[in-house]
């Protein structure tokens, strides 16, 4: 079972930590997606600094402090149910809202891999 929770917890991370990124340099990519979900741009900064220490306490997590990893794994579960509410609420059912239901479905196995006995 903890050969799964590196796995998982690595590739939750490793996507955690590139969208966070992307949000953080306002990537020309995600832009349109953001403004379709009502999403102003000056919000990326702030969204993309909750995922990238969403990632970094994943990683924390991995490397002994695992109270840490179980707290940003849930801060990821919370912050990707916020996303999807906000793709419904926007009737936006774009690419990027697969991409916040699989970003969701992803935490959510890091955290019950990480919550495991």
């Amino acid at each position: 079972m903890f050969n799964a929770y590196v796995v998982v917890t690595l590739l939750a991370i490793a996507v955690n930590g590139f969208s966070g990124i992307a949000a953080l340099v306002h990537w020309k990519q995600i832009l349109p997606g953001m403004a379709k979900a009502g999403v102003p741009e000056s919000w990326l900064t702030m969204l993309g600094g909750l995922k990238t220490a969403g990632a970094a306490g994943l990683l924390v997590g991995l490397l002994g402090m695992p109270l840490i990893g179980t707290a940003a794994a849930t801060g990821l579960v919370l912050f990707f149910v916020g996303a999807i509410v906000t793709h419904l609420r926007a009737r936006d059912h774009s690419p990027q809202f697969g991409l916040a239901i699989g970003f969701l479905l992803l935490n959510m196995a890091t955290l019950a891999l990480g919550l495991a006995p």
